[in-house]
């Protein structure tokens, strides 16, 4: 996994609430546990004039012009605005994987769905969660200016605007620790490998029946 570093995008507003996971990325497209591959179905029912076939990848089908993520420059944003309960409903990973692999970094909202902000960290993704009424200057900006960018520094906990606001965001610790170090479940794990391998050591010596054969 990548470490989060300080970077500049364009934000796309989707001004919806309660996005669940099944809009981000529809049941019919888990078929896979990569990571990879699933940007070209985000948000699939609301980038798309016909229902897509699964089975046929090659499949052409006409964009919704309307939806902001089919329209330029938002088909190369880094940033999502959004609503309150972004990533509600169910617990697919794959809907963190679709942002990413369409190229959101982060979702900037009010509130998140539990599990998809937990699934969001360990892939490496960041969401913001800052208060409604900040949401709502952001979205009176973006809609100001065609291609309104925004800078998110993790570091420093703030997000800047071209227009010269700074949103300050909170994050646990731990958290933001992984991100900038680029450490998932195992990377975490595999930190503490000196440890683990001296517990073993000294357990093997306290209890020597239980590693016979091994």
């Amino acid at each position: 996994m990548e470490a989060f570093k300080t970077f500049t995008g364009i934000v796309a507003p989707i001004d919806r609430s309660n996005v669940d996971t099944d809009a981000i990325i529809p049941k019919q497209y888990l078929k896979s546990i990569k990571r990879s591959g699933f940007g070209p179905n985000l948000f699939d029912d609301w980038r798309y004039l016909e229902q897509g076939d699964p089975i046929n990848e090659n499949q052409s089908r006409a964009i919704n012009p309307d939806f902001i993520l089919n329209q330029s420059p938002y088909d190369k944003a880094e940033l999502l605005l959004a609503r309150e309960n972004f990533g509600c409903g169910s617990s697919r990973e794959h809907a963190v994987w679709a942002l990413e692999d369409f190229g959101i970094k982060v979702v900037l909202a009010p509130s998140f769905g539990d599990i998809f902000y937990g699934n969001s960290f360990k892939n490496g993704f960041l969401p913001i969660r800052l208060a409604e009424d900040e949401i709502d200057a952001l979205f009176i900006s973006v809609d100001s200016q065609k291609g309104f960018k925004a800078t998110v520094n993790l570091e420093e906990q703030v997000v800047e605007t071209q227009d010269g606001n700074r949103y300050s965001f909170d994050i646990a610790a731990g958290l933001k620790d992984r991100l900038l170090k680029g450490l998932d479940d195992i990377g975490l794990t595999l930190a503490q490998a000196d440890d683990i391998r001296r517990y073993e050591k000294n357990r093997a010596k306290i209890t020597p029946w239980m590693f016979q054969g091994i």
